[in-house]
């Protein structure tokens, strides 16, 4: 069993990767009766009061993932022009926490957001603009391309798609809501090789 601050992955009811949700959130899906359906193992059980009817004590059995009934909001995110906001703990995550410039990994701390293209050269602050540099590649680099600073990109900037993006906003993914979103990344994500090379 885990600890109440382990998350649940919430899916629609097609099985497509929604978003993150604490203990509370869940519950309530739960007592609503919105859960279609739930996968993965049993995280942990919320008690709740005692039935002045039944003496019984309430109890709700939590899972790693549940998906809940309607699909509007998956399909939104299931666009192809949809973006997820960029944000540098995104970032730095996509990237492995890993300097595409020397190679390095780094404390988030000492991690900084290069944009390939800078800005003063009319580079835009877009996911497949910008990369994880540690803060002397970036201040070495400065306002040129890695071309005109003679510095070798190591890995292409790419967008992330909805389940990929969910997979970054993770704060502990478990075994079972990882394959789950794997399943959901694309055949060609940069995310399997770079997974495949931490476990």
């Amino acid at each position: 069993m885990y600890g109440l601050e382990q998350q649940v992955l919430h899916t629609d009811v097609t099985g497509m990767p929604l978003e993150w949700i604490n203990y509370q959130q869940a519950v309530r899906l739960y007592h609503a009766e919105q859960v279609a359906y739930t996968c993965g193992m049993v995280l942990y059980t919320v008690h709740g009061g005692v039935s002045t009817l039944s003496g019984r004590r309430s109890a709700i059995a939590v899972n790693s993932i549940i998906a809940t009934r309607g699909g509007a909001y998956a399909r939104l995110r299931a666009r192809h022009d949809y973006v997820p906001p960029l944000s540098n703990t995104s970032l730095f995550r996509r990237d492995c926490n890993t300097c595409l410039y020397c190679g390095e990994t780094f404390a988030i701390r000492d991690l900084s957001r290069d944009h390939v293209k800078p800005l003063v050269q009319g580079g835009a602050d877009r996911w497949n603009n910008v990369v994880t540099a540690c803060k002397p590649c970036n201040h070495r680099k400065g306002g040129k391309t890695p071309e005109q600073a003679r510095m070798q990109l190591l890995a292409i900037p790419f967008t992330p798609n909805h389940p990929e993006y969910v997979y970054l906003q993770g704060k502990r993914v478990l075994a079972d809501q990882m394959d789950f979103l794997r399943a959901h990344f694309p055949r060609s994500s940069p995310l399997h090789q770079r997974l495949a090379r931490l476990s």
